[in-house]
């Protein structure tokens, strides 16, 4: 689980130095127009199991985790320029230990910030990954939340088990 309700000023003032807050306040991940992410504050949770443990305690499965992929960017152009090479990495480390392929998958949940550097690297990463795919319709919670800072990968994790909850 994860909260973010870091003080507003603190927030504003370091994303303002990193030149990375939009100025017109617009969450527009993938967008033409994007020019920053919007700080939000939220929080989440989920309980982990073993899925044998889950299986047999009769618990509700919202979703299982077949495979990680972990990665490190390394020294690159900074910290808010993601290395696509690396995240290609991940990804295929990913899919490698979960044994399901890019063309398995049906939404494509996205870090995306609305900056244009770090958008740009994770559209060609995952061109790179997906280049065999058609249809695989990618968004980001970001676009209708704003970035939940600590909170924006447990954000990203609900609104995909919400979706397979959904059919969606």
């Amino acid at each position: 689980g994860a909260v973010s309700c870091a003080d507003d000023l603190f927030i504003h003032v370091g994303f303002c130095a990193l030149k990375a807050l939009s100025p017109k306040g617009q969450s527009r991940p993938f967008h033409g127009e994007a020019d920053g992410l919007v700080p939000s504050q939220g929080a989440g949770l989920v309980a982990l199991k073993r899925l044998v443990d889950a299986e047999a305690d009769g618990d509700r499965i919202h979703g299982v985790i077949r495979g990680i992929g972990l990665s490190n960017d390394g020294r690159g152009k900074g910290f808010l320029a993601p290395s696509s090479p690396r995240q290609v990495v991940a990804m295929r480390r990913a899919y490698e230990a979960s044994g399901l392929r890019p063309s398995d998958i049906s939404l494509v949940e996205c870090h995306a910030t609305g900056t244009v550097v770090g958008d740009g690297a994770e559209i060609r990463s995952m061109s790179e990954v997906f280049s065999d795919c058609e249809d695989v319709p990618v968004g980001s919670l970001k676009s209708n939340l704003g970035h939940l800072i600590t909170a924006a990968g447990i954000a990203g994790l609900l609104k995909v088990l919400g979706a397979m909850e959904h059919g969606v």
